[in-house]
């Protein structure tokens, strides 16, 4: 009887959803919905409903836009596959096969079509205030400060400093999700805690929110949503759910620092167990505490590259140091400037002769001021204190950056 009961209390609860769902369908609008509440177990939309996105990148004349680590295009009213190919300057057979389509398929304006391979970066002549892919907001803020302390020098042709005055797009790179068999816009919305009318905008989907098997996403960049309840209950306060377990004590490894006498993550990099010719690019975990007196720079920080530089996703290099460290300068020059970025980390960049510029961010207690000449060696600032303790360094020529350590060894 029990059993009955349960089936006859189910039947109901599922009638009254898929009622509302039957009515919210006849709307006109396209909805993400929000089932909070009406589903046994922990499924939420919560985050999602909540979340706010950024609204995704202008694409260049051709369609084109370009991340550091991939590139897509955007379809145009009235392309077709081959039309957006030939536009871009990719074969339509490849690029069709690549998306999981025929070269005659017609687009949505406003369609992603991922690129297999890059093409000609957005510039001035395609449409774009500089040449390249799109920054970070911070990468930006270092690229200006070069462009400022670049017309302070030598004087250039026109067409360079209007280049060089020009302020590039700034915006986080997005995932980008091929759709695998048996996903919708709603599970793939879900696993990412994105609304799917967000996931439909940045990839202009039709009205019943179609994905194919094949297909690329862009998936929404959100900004930071507001803090729930739960957020805000401390975890010693909240309770957990029936059947989701306690929560596991924190060991005292996590809040103890190890022994004094672990060994140094850097041992295994010693110079005896190096290539006798290394490249430029810089070794993860090697240490910077001697510099050849020849080396047209020294490292600014003593401590152990914790990234390499990669032009595009990394424009130096970062240098893993105890807060407080001195930071110096890693050759003679003048101070250009010294400004904080938008997330408030302080910018430090020092002119050289040749057209060079020094970048050092992520410091604190700076000792110099702008204008002021500095030596080789010469302390200019302390590590600041992040997570974890770095200083970013970077070279640039011109206005482009170049790896550090082609300088540095």
């Amino acid at each position: 009887m029990a059993d009955r009961s349960f089936s006859l209390q189910a039947r109901i609860r599922f009638g009254t959803c898929l009622s509302l769902i039957i009515v919210l369908a006849g709307c006109s609008d396209p909805l993400d919905l929000d089932l909070r509440g009406m589903m046994s177990g922990g499924f939420n939309t919560s985050d999602a409903a909540n979340a706010t996105t950024m609204p995704r990148p202008e694409p260049d004349d051709r369609g084109v836009i370009s991340y550091p680590n991939y590139q897509v295009a955007v379809a145009q009213r009235g392309d077709t596959l081959g039309k957006l190919a030939a536009r871009i300057g990719l074969p339509a057979d490849e690029l069709a096969r690549y998306n999981g389509v025929q070269t005659g398929d017609p687009l949505r304006a406003g369609e992603i079509i991922a690129l297999p391979r890059r093409v000609a970066e957005p510039s001035p002549a395609t449409g774009t205030a500089t040449t390249g892919p799109i920054r970070t907001p911070s990468e930006v803020d270092i690229t200006t400060l070069a462009s400022d302390a670049i017309d302070q020098s030598e004087p250039t042709e026109p067409s360079q400093a209007d280049d060089q005055r020009s302020t590039p797009q700034a915006a986080s790179e997005p995932i980008r999700h091929k759709v695998e068999r048996g996903e919708t816009a709603f599970t793939i919305s879900r696993l990412y805690d994105v609304s799917v009318r967000s996931l439909s905008e940045w990839n202009s989907l039709d009205s019943d929110f179609s994905v194919r098997e094949g297909q690329f996403l862009l998936i929404p960049v959100t900004t930071q949503a507001p803090p729930s309840e739960a957020e805000e209950t401390t975890e010693t306060a909240s309770t957990p759910r029936p059947g989701t377990g306690s929560p596991t004590p924190q060991p005292p490894s996590a809040s103890q620092p190890l022994p004094a006498e672990s060994p140094e993550p850097a041992a295994a990099t010693s110079p005896a167990t190096q290539d006798p010719d290394p490249e430029p690019v810089a070794d993860i975990g090697e240490q910077t505490s001697a510099s050849a007196p020849d080396t047209a720079m020294s490292f600014p920080v003593q401590g152990s590259i914790i990234r390499e530089y990669a032009e595009g996703r990394n424009e130096g290099i970062d240098i893993g140091a105890s807060v407080g460290s001195t930071v110096k300068a890693a050759a003679s020059g003048q101070v250009a400037a010294i400004t904080r970025n938008t997330d408030g980390i302080n910018i430090l960049v020092v002119r050289h002769p040749d057209n060079l510029l020094t970048v050092y961010t992520h410091v604190d207690n700076i000792s110099v001021t702008k204008g002021d000449a500095v030596s080789r060696g010469q302390s200019i600032a302390e590590v600041g204190d992040f997570d974890p303790a770095r200083v970013h360094f970077e070279v640039r020529k011109g206005f482009d950056s170049v790896d550090p350590m082609d300088y540095l060894r």
